[in-house]
């Protein structure tokens, strides 16, 4: 059974995974890192430079962006809101409309950048988790191999190796799940800009 399990770690950690673009060696995801949205990506309505900065100073459209941003608002509820809010004449419309895509924009995109400089610091510690697996592989090695091996030294380490192994696969198998939330993001900053968009026209 120790056999096996030095042979699983060995299997386990042989190959180190290797990030999509060199430029990100920390970078765990199949989705190539983009490390900042365009805004031409998502949104065709007027420039929105001259108010890129002073949605924030007016309360009721910073709290509808609060509102908008976040996940548990559901989209559609999200698109009922927009529509109400960008209304009246061509002129309020379209001041109301860029300040919310400011708004949107800045809030999800740096949202965005959080969670994805937080997925590189967890692969950074999976990385160091790896290496310490190795380490202990190595130990209990040597320990196996010495003239008189200390077995019950090298039962209690074996049982470390199982253990952070364990935790080791548990941490990896949700790496996928994490890297999903910043296309999320990007889907949801898209959905909403859409529905200003619309609201507008």
């Amino acid at each position: 059974m120790r056999f096996a399990l030095m042979a699983f770690v060995a299997l386990l950690l042989a190959v180190p995974a290797r990030a999509a673009d060199p430029r990100y060696p920390d970078w765990p995801c199949n989705q190539i890192k983009v490390p900042e949205l365009s805004l031409a990506a998502v949104w065709a309505g007027p420039p929105i430079d001259d108010v890129a900065t002073s949605w924030n100073s007016d309360a009721e459209i910073a709290d509808l962006v609060s509102r908008l941003a976040a996940r548990r608002t559901p989209v559609e509820e999200a698109e009922t809101e927009i529509t109400k809010f960008v209304s009246g004449e061509p002129a309020a419309r379209e001041k109301r409309a860029k300040l919310l895509m400011a708004g949107l924009f800045s809030t999800l995109n740096a949202e965005r950048a959080q969670v994805m400089t937080g997925i590189e610091r967890f692969s950074r510690r999976q990385k160091s988790f790896a290496e310490k697996i190795r380490t202990e592989t190595r130990d209990i090695r040597a320990l196996q191999d010495a003239p008189n091996p200390d077995q019950a030294k090298i039962e209690e380490l074996a049982n470390v190796i199982n253990w952070d192994t364990r935790i080791f696969e548990d941490q990896r198998r949700t790496i996928s799940y994490v890297c999903e939330v910043p296309v999320a993001i990007e889907r949801r900053l898209g959905a909403l800009a859409r529905a200003i968009q619309q609201a507008l026209e």
